[in-house]
């Protein structure tokens, strides 16, 4: 196995671990591209995770109504910050859920998709409703909601000049996650469908939880504990060996853009958490596609419980993820 010095010789690193010669590959010499992107309120990032995770709960499969209720208030979001908006039907097991698409920029050219689910986990079997049952979902997945639409203020103050969809998506969540019912799955198939070319695509996995504990931070493969930090203070981008280019690039100008630490990881989908998310969808469709995430459960301690509360959240620093994801806008 190569020491760290090794490591800071090349401009990224392939682990051999095992004899299945797993390989992992991450970009230690990626540079910054500096940038100055507009502020995000994070009162406004706790306002949306609030209202998601407290007013409008529990926002499971098995919650229509509320899962509505969650589309209209993004719907509503959207149109204020000036976006043109589309409800996208997803029909599953004979209920109509909706993905809520609002678009930026130009009709014509290669598109940036940038997306969150807004449903949050629950045990369908559940008789009634509860913490124990049905998840908040502040951090999963209400604060990569939240993000997005704060990002959509900030695309309608400063017009893209790239054509831009955000997508807040329905059914991430178990029992549809990795299924063909997934709302990402449904907008992904769309998109292949009409022939629409996509530069990008980006999904906000969990962006809210942070912590400066040492140890604070775990990692699928335990070797990684030698390259990354112990504390989970930092945001990852993670995506597939195809993407190893737009995961370098997307990771110059996000660190670039303010002083949140950002971590990358380019590895198989058989690595644990590499494609649990919206992302996964966009990579069956032949597009590029990365997640930016918190790690989600290798950090937060409440995912898929009852913790998962809009108090555990860090808001000034889901804020700079915020920042850095505008800035990819602009600069990829």
């Amino acid at each position: 196995m190569r020491t760290r010095t090794a490591v800071l010789l090349t401009t990224g690193l392939i682990w051999l671990l095992g004899a299945g010669a797993l390989a992992l590959v991450v970009q230690p010499l990626a540079g910054t591209v500096a940038s100055t992107p507009p502020a995000v309120d994070p009162a406004r990032l706790e306002q949306h995770v609030r209202h998601l995770s407290q007013t409008l709960y529990p926002r499971s499969a098995d919650q229509p109504g509320h899962l509505n209720a969650a589309a209209h208030y993004i719907a509503a979001e959207f149109r204020a910050a000036g976006a043109s908006v589309e409800m996208q039907p997803v029909l599953v097991q004979g209920q109509t859920y909706h993905n809520v698409i609002a678009r930026f920029g130009p009709r014509q050219g290669a598109l940036l998709v940038i997306g969150a689910h807004y449903d949050s986990h629950g045990a369908n079997t559940a008789a009634v409703a509860t913490a124990d049952s049905h998840t908040p979902g502040a951090d999963d997945n209400a604060s990569g909601v939240a993000g997005l639409i704060e990002l959509a203020q900030l695309l309608g103050r400063q017009a893209p000049a790239r054509p831009i969809e955000l997508v807040a998506y329905t059914l991430e969540e178990p029992p549809h996650f990795r299924t063909e019912h997934m709302g990402s799955a449904w907008h992904a198939r769309a998109l292949k469908a009409s022939g629409r070319a996509v530069q990008l695509m980006l999904s906000l996995e969990m962006i809210g939880y942070f912590s400066d504990a040492p140890g604070s931070q775990s990692y699928p493969v335990p070797a990684m504990k030698r390259l990354y930090p112990e504390r989970g203070n930092f945001i990852a981008l993670v995506g597939r060996f195809g993407d190893f280019g737009a995961t370098r690039r997307a990771k110059a100008i996000m660190a670039g853009a303010t002083d949140l630490p950002v971590e990358s990881l380019n590895a198989p989908p058989v690595v644990q958490g590499i494609d649990f998310s919206d992302h996964r969808n966009y990579w069956h469709q032949g597009y590029p596609a990365l997640m930016v995430t918190d790690t989600a459960f290798m950090r937060n301690p409440n995912y898929h419980k009852a913790g998962d509360t809009a108090d555990t959240l860090d808001y000034v620093r889901a804020a700079k993820v915020v920042q850095s994801v505008f800035a990819l806008t602009s600069q990829l």
